[in-house]
């Protein structure tokens, strides 16, 4: 009956459309330095479990050494098509919600862009005609992107983070803009596109949406794309995430907590301010199955604990997950067909935010090391990169002093070359990470 009485009112508001006006002025929602910018918030964690007592935590807060752009989901209860660049306080509830615990690991970058609105979706589930135009959404993404990367970047690596629309703005940011320049994805950390069903290839880590950028498969991998939607029943047949009627593709799921290395149940972490009024305030209590929890801290974690993966259910690739003991299964919302697709974000929050350390951690100071060992029946010297981010190398002149002893364009990066005078040195370009040309040293070879 509520889900019926939230549709109603989604059609209502569809009926009172008309068309925002044209901007292409780039608006943010979260930038650093802004004063009350929704992404910078206090991280001050109240953490209930069932039979225990609750307890405070303040996660820490890491170098920031890279940047997230992220880019909303359908969020605007404006009653047109599309929504203007108005700073509405919806706008601001969903970056504190999903974007904000992302600030310890990272700058935040949100534009506000004319998104297709919940009336438009409200529409098109019924059959209508939306009067939506997602290319002018996506403009202001790209304009946005384009000014980030101009006015602020500055050679950082970026986390790419969005959700449900925000997670198609992005699908299309990677394919039509960064994937066409060379300079623009070597800069990307990672991609965060959630609840969007990104396509791959059938049994492939690339193809369908993206040519070049690949899903991520191994702990704190870089350079990679992390996917999925969340299920806390199986889906339907008709489930509206995590399937696909392009021949020869699937969507994508990769498990945030396998990426992360994270052993814990997953938990729901929400701000313990309510959600701004509208529909997906009424979407937010239909899902917890109440009005969800609040404490004295900005953050709270909601008592009930789960364990679950990805898995093909019904023909749909999503995150499937299951309540531990007394925990209580969130509801679908606003059909089951769309599964836990409100909570996408927070119920994996604390492995993302994991996640993007890690990979922050490897993109600004990647572990490389030139090793050498003496070949004593010649006389030679056996030079070699070495470490856990070996991989990150493009290519790598061997040198002693100025002169080059050697050059390889090609894993493992191991040549053996006869020593001259001079300290060793590999001059290594990466194909990720900063500095991009990195000067590794050791003292003369001393073989023989």
């Amino acid at each position: 009956m509520i889900r019926a009485a939230v549709v109603t009112a989604l059609l209502a508001t569809a009926a009172l459309a008309a068309a925002p006006a044209a901007s292409a002025e780039v608006v943010w929602l979260c930038e650093p330095g802004m004063a009350d910018n929704p992404c910078e918030i206090a991280q001050d964690t109240t953490v209930r479990e069932h039979g225990k007592p609750d307890r405070v935590e303040t996660p820490v807060t890491g170098p920031r050494g890279v940047d997230c752009f992220y880019v909303y989901p359908t969020v605007s209860n404006q009653p047109t098509p599309n929504a203007s660049k108005s700073r509405d306080p919806e706008l601001e509830s969903i970056a504190k919600y999903q974007a904000a615990r992302f600030s310890t690991q990272c700058r935040v970058f949100a534009p506000i862009y004319r998104q297709t609105t919940l009336a438009s979706i409200a529409a098109g589930m019924t059959g209508g005609s939306t009067g939506a135009d997602r290319e002018l959404a996506f403009s202001d993404v790209l304009e946005a992107w384009r000014e980030y990367l101009a006015e602020e970047n500055g050679g950082r690596g970026v986390v790419l983070v969005g959700h449900s629309q925000g997670t198609f703005m992005l699908r299309e940011l990677v394919k039509r803009e960064i994937e066409q320049h060379k300079e623009q994805r070597r800069l990307i950390v990672s991609g965060l596109l959630l609840g969007g069903d990104v396509e791959v290839a059938k049994g492939r880590l690339v193809g369908g949406d993206f040519a070049r950028t690949v899903l991520c498969t191994e702990p704190a991998q870089v350079g990679c794309i992390v996917a999925f939607s969340t299920f806390a029943e199986d889906p339907p047949e008709d489930a509206r995430f995590g399937t696909t009627a392009n021949e020869g593709m699937e969507v994508a799921c990769t498990d945030p907590r396998l990426l992360a290395g994270w052993t814990d149940p997953l938990r729901v972490l929400t701000p313990s301010e309510p959600f701004a009024p509208g529909l997906i305030q009424a979407g937010i209590v239909i899902t917890s199955g109440g009005v969800p929890p609040t404490a004295p801290t900005t953050w709270v974690v909601a008592p009930d604990r789960y364990e679950g993966t990805c898995d093909v259910i019904n023909g749909a690739h999503v995150l499937r997950y299951h309540p531990l003991g007394e925990s209580r299964a969130p509801n679908y919302y606003p059909q089951e067909t769309w599964g836990t697709h409100l909570i996408d974000v927070n119920l994996a929050l604390d492995p993302l935010v994991s996640l993007v350390a890690q990979q922050a951690e490897r993109w600004t100071d990647p572990r490389i090391r030139l090793a050498r060992r003496c070949s004593f029946d010649d006389a030679r010297v056996r030079l070699s990169l070495r470490g856990r981010d070996s991989e990150f190398v493009r290519r790598v002149a061997f040198k002693a002093g100025r002169r080059t002893l050697a050059r390889d364009a090609r894993a493992p990066f191991t040549r053996t070359v006869d020593p001259t005078g001079g300290k060793l040195r590999a001059v290594a370009s990466l194909k990720y990470g900063e500095p991009e040309r990195l000067v590794l040293k050791r003292g003369p070879a001393r073989c023989g």
